[in-house]
């Protein structure tokens, strides 16, 4: 009977300890030994605050801590939109500035999250801060949803004891950005729009149409006018040809869309043609400004060192040569210049705004100059894609009258001439 007990006993004690591991998360850790040598392995936990622990305890010094992807997270659920971000920050500083603990706060915003992907990778958060780890720490562990910029901030704002000011700063700052990036892509999609619209259409009448008018004028034994035999060899090629037509198009795009990815030089190149474009080069331009404006009076405001936020700074504003410009900023920051002076050198901010940051450097009100500056540009990047907006919806519907009206005029030429009219 004892001996039955006990081994009960030790099949629920097993099976508990079983279900503890499923509970726990892999982490890939890096760290160095006590010899200075990089070791690296993998650590089932409950959070990364408990590897890093077990690391010390072993004598190494941890470097990197990574939870290892989830196939719950990759299989399950909707993916997680900035939106969706900016959604959750807003949540979690009005929580925090009402008093709710932070634990409690993540469980009611888990509690009212549709999108099951983001509800269990904020209880993943929330266990992870009962563990022990640091807000930020517990964050950081999702770098596609919450980036370097968003942790430094929660971080500052932890380290300066004012965590849900930084949270409503943090918040307002998603909020703008991901409002900025809908006006940019609104943008973007007007001119693809026109561009696909009018080769469609262009495809429809060289495949279908005028395919019937060239029979009749053979059977009519008609001779064609330059502009009529023109039309009707571009149908004859596009029927025998279309799919290299389409190869060629789809294959320049995809060749530009890996260029881009895998070629540093050439992804600068188009970056730089982009700014130079009429409207679309202003737009982008602004928004740029305006993302640099933003992110770097935010960063300021929370107490983060400039140089250290220049860092992430470079990457928030959605342009690889200003981009490329900032790093160079923080290189000359690190040597002693100052910040309107560093901005001057790159020929890329307007004077305004170098003026504005020289007065704010000089009287010590950077951040609310920043935000001056990001407020003037956001404002003259919404009213550009407005105008760009009102100005495109006519220009479709004259391309669109030009081509079709071109060729229907084109394709008449020869029943005119037939009937005797001219």
């Amino acid at each position: 009977m004892a001996t039955a007990n006990t081994a009960a006993n030790k099949s629920r004690a097993l099976g508990a300890q079983r279900a503890e591991v499923s509970k726990q998360a892999t982490y890939e850790w890096v760290a160095l030994d006590k010899r200075g040598k990089r070791m690296k392995g993998d650590m089932p936990a409950k959070n990364a605050s408990l590897v890093k622990a077990e690391l010390r305890r072993q004598g190494m010094n941890p470097q990197t801590v990574r939870e290892r992807a989830k196939p719950l997270f990759g299989s399950t659920g909707k993916k997680v939109k900035p939106g969706d971000v900016a959604v959750f920050s807003r949540q979690i500083a009005t929580m925090m500035a009402s008093g709710v603990p932070m634990v409690q706060s993540f469980d009611i915003i888990a509690d009212g999250q549709k999108n099951i992907r983001f509800k269990n990778m904020l209880l993943d958060v929330k266990q992870n801060i009962e563990g022990g780890a640091a807000l930020h720490e517990a964050l950081a562990q999702y770098p596609l949803q919450f980036d370097e910029l968003y942790c430094n901030l929660v971080h500052a704002g932890e380290t300066s004891g004012v965590l849900d000011t930084v949270l409503d700063t943090v918040a307002t700052y998603k909020e703008r950005t991901e409002a900025l990036k809908k006006k940019i892509k609104k943008a973007l999609f007007y001119p693809m729009m026109v561009l696909a619209v009018v080769f469609v259409v262009i495809l429809i009448m060289l495949l279908f149409v005028v395919p019937v008018f060239a029979k009749t004028f053979e059977d009519a034994g008609a001779q064609l006018p330059a502009p009529t035999q023109l039309l009707v060899d571009a149908s004859k090629f596009m029927q025998s040809y279309w799919w290299v037509v389409i190869g060629i198009i789809g294959g320049s795009i995809a060749a530009i869309v890996i260029a881009k990815k895998r070629s540093p030089k050439f992804a600068h190149f188009m970056d730089r043609v982009a700014l130079k474009m009429p409207v679309m080069g202003d737009i982008v331009r602004n928004s740029a400004v305006a993302r640099f404006a933003r992110t770097l009076g935010v960063t300021f405001r929370a107490g983060v060192p400039l140089v250290e936020a220049l860092d992430a700074v470079a990457g928030a504003t959605g342009s690889i040569v200003y981009g490329d410009a900032v790093r160079q900023m923080r290189e000359d920051i690190a040597v002693g210049h100052q910040l309107q002076l560093a901005m001057k050198q790159t020929n890329l901010f307007p004077n305004m705004v170098v003026q504005m940051v020289a007065i704010g450097e000089e009287s010590g009100a950077l951040d609310n100059m920043l935000f001056k500056v990001a407020e003037f540009y956001e404002e003259e990047v919404e009213n550009a894609v407005d105008t760009l907006s009102t100005l495109l919806e006519p220009l479709i519907m004259v391309v669109l009258g030009t081509i079709v009206g071109g060729i229907v005029i084109a394709l008449y030429l020869p029943i005119f001439k037939l009937a005797g009219t001219f």
